[in-house]
């Protein structure tokens, strides 16, 4: 008896998939629930099990475009593997090495969660020199579902919104002093680092709060104003850039923060992010800092109104208390939708957030 493997339902925004590899081909025996084939939609790249156990038969080739519900594979289960019995003692391999866990490492973010590209292959390069006028070398690399959709949304920001960007810069310090003392401690009490993503998403949750067209989407002649505070997180991968996101942010500790953006970074780098991971965001922060990038103007992803972008922390002379005194520095932009969000409310905001982080007192004692 054969049964097919069909595409399975990835959300209800998701209608098509490519196939990016076959973990299993034709003739190869598989049980039930064991990974069958990647599959690239516009959200995310997943891995999608078989749903029966037998020896497989691929009904469609590697990069070919499916939809969802379509019969991708068929899988003979009347020739159902049976279970391999124990090696003899002879083939049994050496126990592998005990692996001693580490916490979640940091994720790395991308500058912007709309522009960014994986790098394509470059052919080597000539030893010759072209003639003037002749045609030089090019490389073309298809460009994956997610990019295309990604480019789609951005093309669609542009047209729908009016977007307009705000600077601000923060004083580090504190933050700094903070991570500095109690990192270690920190460490040892939740197994995760404390980093300044925490600090800007409680900020940012905070300030919301009382800006909440910040976290509000329009939808034909309504503004839809959202109460949950579901922050999308720009994480560069491989492949290119990815915003997951933190729900319910508001209501998590520092430590939930930090270890929820090291698990949706690590499931984005082996391409495990599910369409849930990524879906339900209400407001955005990225930061190119990370990059070495000093001041950029980012994209809100759409619909979103707004979105912040965190930039390189420098040491720079400022004014304290008429004095001039060296500080570690950070510009901040948001950029938002200026339909729904007015000048004053977009500066307010920042400023709130600059308070917020700058005295991350009351961020901590939840004030």
């Amino acid at each position: 008896m054969k049964k097919n493997v069909v595409v399975p339902e990835l959300g209800e925004s998701v209608a098509k998939g490519i196939i990016v590899e076959w973990l299993k081909k034709t003739g190869d025996a598989v049980a039930e629930g064991d990974p069958l084939f990647e599959l690239e939609t516009d959200k995310a790249t997943v891995v999608v099990p078989s749903t029966f156990a037998g020896i497989v038969r691929v009904l469609v080739e590697k990069e070919a475009e499916v939809s969802i519900g379509q019969a991708v594979a068929e899988i003979d289960v009347s020739e159902t593997p049976a279970s391999p019995g124990p090696a003899p003692a002879a083939a049994k391999a050496a126990p592998a090495p005990a692996v001693q866990k580490t916490p979640p490492t940091a994720p790395a973010f991308a500058e912007t969660p709309q522009t960014a590209a994986p790098k394509p292959v470059l052919p080597q390069k000539s030893q010759t020199v072209p003639a003037p006028g002749e045609r030089r070398p090019q490389t073309r690399v298809k460009m994956s579902l997610l990019r295309k959709r990604t480019a789609e949304r951005l093309v669609l920001a542009r047209r729908q919104a009016v977007h307009v960007t705000t600077f601000n810069e923060i004083d580090m310090g504190k933050v700094m002093e903070i991570r500095s003392h109690y990192q270690d401690a920190f460490e040892k009490e939740h197994r995760i680092k404390i980093g300044f993503m925490s600090f800007f998403v409680k900020a940012c949750c905070k300030a919301l709060a009382s800006h909440r067209e910040l976290n509000a989407v329009v939808e034909g002649d309504e503004i839809v104003y959202n109460d949950a505070y579901n922050i999308g997180v720009a994480i560069s991968t491989e492949r290119g850039l990815v915003v997951p996101v933190v729900h319910h942010a508001d209501a998590l500790t520092f430590a939930d923060i930090e270890t929820a953006i090291a698990e949706l970074a690590k499931r984005a780098r082996d391409r495990l992010l599910t369409p849930t991971d990524l879906l339900g965001g209400t407001f955005s922060i990225t930061n190119g800092g990370v990059f070495g990038s000093l001041m950029s103007t980012p994209v809100p992803a759409y619909p979103q109104s707004a979105i912040l972008g965190m930039h390189a922390i420098k040491k720079r002379p400022v004014v304290v208390n008429d004095e001039v005194a060296v500080r570690p520095m950070m510009y901040v932009a948001l950029t938002y939708d200026h339909r729904i969000v007015d000048g004053r409310d977009a500066v307010g905001f920042l400023v709130k957030v600059k308070e917020f982080v700058e005295d991350p007192d009351a961020l901590l004692l939840e004030l």
